[in-house]
């Protein structure tokens, strides 16, 4: 039998890595192993993960776990940021010194192909899965986790935060997160933390882009009215205005600039709209 490599698909990528792990004896990497498969196993059955919907590959002091598509981020975030503390928690609480687990841990997602082996186990394949990977070994994440008394830290990679936790779907606060650049193997990656940063500083959240702003409402304004117009202040001084296209009116007895006798339909003396300078006399018709 052949065994080729498969379409790549899409899926949420959850990353998990225990601190200090080869530090340990086999006994307790033994022990931590075990527990992290029951903390992960725990987490994704409160996110509603049924076993067909999810894979796992062990990697000795870690798991990559890939999760369908079909779930929503949301869902998996806050079981993330909750099931995970109180798991570590109650199991910290009664293991040994040499046996207390802290994790480190990714949310990301990207296409992933699988190019089995005969004989061999694993086999994903993908510039995401890479990515996130690198998010997982990122320093920036490891000193948060040490710098912390909690157990575990959270990280996001850009687009999770950019299509999820940004939006402040029920349970994710944006605020919580805050950015950070980090450098792994030549790559620089943006990383999403979750908590405050270590010189207690906030990340202010980012607003979503307005369409005024390079989009299709800029040019056209609303249908079937023309475009209002743009008010800009010339370096001289004064101000003036584009009118790109439509109607315009203008009412009232006050003319922009220096002026004289403003009176009924007619305008004498020197009228200035923005730098433009007309002398003479000027007449409703």
């Amino acid at each position: 039998m052949t065994l080729v490599l498969t379409e790549p698909v899409n899926r949420t990528i959850l990353l998990l890595d225990i601190e200090d792990f080869s530090r340990r004896d086999d006994v307790v990497q033994a022990c931590l192993r075990r527990e992290l498969h029951n903390v992960v196993e725990d987490t994704l059955a409160a996110a509603g993960v049924e076993r067909n919907m999810q894979y796992r590959e062990d990697r000795g002091d870690g798991l990559i776990v890939l999760v369908s598509a079909d779930i929503p981020k949301t869902v998996l975030l806050r079981s993330l940021l909750t099931a995970i503390p109180d798991a570590l928690s109650q199991y910290n609480r009664l293991a040994s010194r040499s046996a207390q687990m802290r994790l480190r841990t990714v949310l990301a997602a990207g296409e992933v192909a699988f190019d089995p082996k005969q004989g061999t186990v694993g086999g994903l394949v993908g510039h995401d899965l890479n990515q996130s990977c690198r998010l997982l070994d990122a320093d920036a994440l490891r000193e948060a986790l040490a710098q912390r008394e909690a157990d575990c830290v959270l990280g996001v990679s850009s687009p999770v935060y950019e299509g999820v936790v940004r939006h402040g779907h029920r349970g994710l606060r944006p605020e919580e997160f805050h950015h950070a650049v980090v450098s792994v193997k030549k790559d620089r990656l943006d990383l999403w933390l979750h908590g405050s940063p270590p010189d207690g500083t906030t990340t202010p959240v980012p607003e979503p882009a307005s369409a005024g702003h390079g989009g299709r409402d800029a040019h056209e304004g609303v249908a079937g009215q023309p475009p209002a117009a743009t008010a800009a202040a010339p370096a001289g001084g004064g101000a003036a205005f584009a009118f790109n296209g439509g109607t315009v009116s203008v009412g009232g007895s006050q003319v922009n600039g220096g002026q004289t006798g403003v009176s009924g339909g007619h305008v004498t003396g020197d009228v200035i709209m923005g730098t433009v300078r007309r002398e003479g006399r000027s007449e409703q018709t």
